[in-house]
Formats: structure tokens, sequence, C-alpha cells
């Protein structure tokens, strides 16, 4: 197994991710909502940096979900996932 699809801050960021863009939001949208930096949303997502309990609290509010919906990751594409940034680089 890929040791990204294994890593929780890859995992938990990539489901940000996933449920921002189904919201529609930006990174700078969401970091304005939830008043966290929108740089930080993008360390967030791009698994760079981890995020503390109150913060987890702030995205799920702004997302409209539970906090146990963040670490749900059986809805992740990884494979799609690293086809699409592929695809993007090139």
């Amino acid at each position: 197994m890929d040791n990204k699809r294994s890593d929780i801050n890859y995992l938990f960021g990539q489901r940000v991710r996933q449920l921002r863009q189904q919201k529609g939001l930006s990174q700078e949208d969401l970091g304005y909502e939830t008043g966290l930096h929108r740089t930080y949303i993008g360390q967030i997502e791009r698994a760079e940096k981890n995020i503390t309990l109150r913060n987890i609290e702030r995205v799920a509010r702004e997302l409209g979900v539970d906090i146990k919906d963040l670490f749900d990751f059986t809805t992740l594409d990884l494979d799609n996932n690293n086809k699409s940034k592929k695809k993007n680089k090139s």
C-alpha cells in the first residue's frame, strides 16, 4: 500500500478538499469563513500541517458536516486524485 494512502494527514487533507469542492468553496472562502488563513487550508489539504482539534471543529462546522465525517475516508478516490494531479502538471 502506498504510504500516502495510510497517512492520516494526507487522507484528512484529501477529505477536506473533497468536501470543500463539493460545497463549491475555494480555499480562500473556507479560510475566511473559518477564520483560518487560506494558505493554512492549502497546507492542511496537502498534508503539510497538523491541524488542531479546535480547527477541525471550525472546518467541520463551516462545511456543514459532523467532525466524524471528516474522517470518513471511504469516499475518497485516491487513484483518480493522483491521475488528475499528474495531468494538471503536464
